[in-house]
């Protein structure tokens, strides 16, 4: 058995976690951001790389405390080294250099976004290689065939905004606040989910790919006639995502005859309406439904620990020289979309 140190700066959730080979969580931590950002109605980058700062190495020691083990007793350091804002990834991958130099352990620098690939494997021990991933987040929207650790193959992108943001930007146009997802989930259920007509981008084009920010452009649009209640526009931008995500995951369900399940993964994943969508979309192909625990799709050191303990496994660490990277796609061979660049 191994036991591995995870840590998540990427954004604005200051997380560790220690994590066995046996997929126990012995104990996490996380500080959140939100009465710093709140204010701003978003993530301001220098603000989080300052909190991050201040709060990683009291949350290190503390879940060192909480299992009742010290830094001796862990065989390697796991920290994410982008993709993400690059001042918090620096303050979590150097502080996992520091651990790992100080105490002779191996460092592991961990995709974020492998992070959250691997994380429903955590809490699922059946689920095999090869599944198909809808990875949808604040800074991602992507459908990725997970053929292995390290192994991916991009089958969609989005050529303009990711899921989690088109929600954080109509939250702020809505007045709801930081964070977004959440409160648009939350004022929705008031809401009639088709009393406002809403473009559903790229739905029932051959094209695979996704896009949100005509979407968010017709509810910055919606909102300014001021002909619809704020609860309707919540419902009705929801209904016009989960649209959206699930005539997209179609397309990459039926490309892929031997994905052994359909997953889901990333803080937008756990919005219970777009949950109910997909798993129904599952059933519909015949394909388990895996979704990570609420706690588990937001950023986390969990999973950071859990990627660090699977590549550990493969026998995969990193130098100490190792930078942090602002992008960092899973499947670097992927062709560029248009409108995506860098973020494809």
């Amino acid at each position: 058995m191994t036991l591995i140190l995870g840590l998540e700066s990427s954004c604005d959730e200051t997380a560790a976690a220690l994590v066995d080979s046996d997929r126990r969580i012995l104990a996490h931590r996380v500080a959140g951001q939100e009465a710093e950002h709140s204010p701003y109605g978003g993530v301001v980058p220098e603000i989080a790389a300052r909190a991050h700062v201040d709060r990683l190495a009291p949350i290190v020691e503390g879940v060192l405390a909480d299992a009742g083990v010290s830094l001796a007793d862990v065989d390697a350091i796991a920290a994410t080294a982008g993709p993400g804002l690059i001042g918090g990834v620096m303050v979590g991958l150097v502080t996992g250099k520091a651990l790992a130099h100080a105490a002779n352990k191996p460092l592991i620098a961990v995709n974020h976004l492998e992070g959250h690939a691997l994380s429903p494997r955590l809490v699922e021990p059946g689920l095999a290689f090869p599944y198909l991933l809808l990875l949808v987040s604040g800074g991602h929207c992507q459908l990725l065939l997970v053929k292995g650790v390290g192994d991916y193959r991009r089958l969609a992108t989005t050529i303009d905004d990711a899921a989690g943001e088109a929600f954080d930007k109509t939250a702020k146009l809505l007045g709801l606040g930081y964070p977004g997802g959440p409160a648009v989930e939350r004022i929705a259920k008031d809401g009639n989910p088709h009393a406002v007509p809403l473009p559903r981008p790229l739905v029932g084009s051959a094209e695979p790919h996704f896009s949100f920010a005509g979407l968010k452009s017709a509810v910055a649009r919606a909102a300014a006639s001021g002909a619809h209640s704020i609860p309707d526009l919540a419902a009705s931008f929801q209904q016009a995502v989960v649209d959206c995500l699930v005539d997209r995951s179609r397309i990459a369900l039926a490309a892929c005859p031997d994905a052994t399940a359909f997953v889901v993964a990333g803080g937008v994943a756990a919005n219970g309406a777009i949950r109910g969508a997909l798993t129904g979309l599952a059933t519909r192909f015949d394909k388990p439904f895996v979704a990570p625990p609420l706690w588990l799709c937001t950023d986390n050191g969990a999973m950071i620990a859990w990627a660090g303990a699977e590549r550990f496994a493969a026998g995969l660490t990193d130098p100490l020289d190792t930078a942090a990277r602002p992008r960092w796609p899973l499947d670097p061979e992927a062709e560029a979309v248009r409108g995506a660049g860098v973020k494809a």
